[in-house]
């Protein structure tokens, strides 16, 4: 793997701080998407006393080249308690915002839609002043399956692009550069009130043309938010890193998204899709929505 240069290093977790979350997270048997891929922000995020939490389990039935979960055809069945659990978890860790997402089940008829329905319920009603915010997968293009997350009325829906369209094949092959748009579109147009959001990584070969025009296509379909960072190879067997780009470039990106139109435009070489997730929180006040 390619050496990092002095901007990608992270600082040291404080342990004890990190360590609490990771009890209640193991006597409470929950995944989160910070350990199970690898995320740079871990000690962080840990150390503020958030996480991501990974439902439906750590293992995906897509193997993208760039991802490190777990691969596996035949995931375990749905835990029907989980969506308690969690919520258990929100209040023990005491989240003023939760970001709740899961693998790719395309095992399940509804990609896991239902699942997603229960945390948000179940979440709601135990910690009723928690924001929450959803990052899901495609669903296969099943927008039925997005009416039902949908309709649990998330504050906010996150459906990562991840890379641009002329690389989509190499980097997301299951995956259809149309199909995200789309999503985020239909999210827009069947529950305005709700914030959507996006994210993409960079450093695999696009070019600064090729990004620009992702972030102009997002807006086209009226996304909100928009998280950019670095791509980081996990491991040997994932994609190469084709370059490091540059703090600088970052800034840029975030400007230029900025004039746009994105209510909020993260943008740095360590940022990752739920990276300060609870910013939120303020850009709902200052751009209110009223639920249905």
């Amino acid at each position: 793997m390619t050496v990092k240069p002095e901007w990608l290093r992270v600082k040291a977790p404080q342990w004890e701080r990190v360590g609490n979350v990771k009890e209640i997270l193991r006597d409470l048997a929950l995944n989160t998407v910070c350990e199970e891929a690898s995320c740079p922000n871990i000690g962080e995020c840990f150390n503020a006393g958030t996480a991501t939490f990974l439902i439906m389990g750590p293992a995906c039935t897509r193997a993208c080249p760039y991802c490190d979960i777990d691969f596996e055809k035949k995931p375990k069945p749905l835990d029907v308690t989980e969506p308690e659990r969690l919520a258990e978890a929100v209040l023990r860790l005491k989240l003023n915002h939760v970001v709740i997402t899961s693998v790719n089940r395309d095992d399940l008829p509804d990609g896991g839609a239902s699942q997603f329905e229960c945390c948000i319920q179940t979440v709601r009603s135990i910690s009723p002043q928690t924001t929450i915010e959803v990052l899901i997968p495609d669903l296969c293009g099943n927008w039925q399956a997005l009416d039902v997350i949908l309709a649990a009325q998330p504050d906010v829906l996150n459906h990562n692009t991840e890379t641009v369209k002329r690389l989509y094949r190499r980097v997301r092959p299951q995956g259809e550069y149309g199909r995200t748009l789309e999503l985020l579109s239909r999210s827009r147009k069947l529950a305005p009130w709700v914030y959507t959001k996006s994210g993409i990584m960079v450093g695999l070969g696009e070019t600064d043309a090729e990004v620009r025009e992702v972030m102009e296509d997002l807006r086209s379909v009226n996304c909100d938010i928009l998280t950019m960072g670095q791509y980081l190879q996990p491991t040997q067997k994932h994609l190469n890193v084709e370059n490091f780009v540059h703090p600088e470039q970052f800034d840029a990106w975030r400007k230029f998204g900025e004039s746009l139109g994105f209510l909020q435009v993260i943008a740095s070489p360590l940022t990752r899709s739920s990276y300060h997730a609870e910013q939120v929180k303020a850009l709902m006040q200052l751009y209110p929505r009223q639920k249905n």
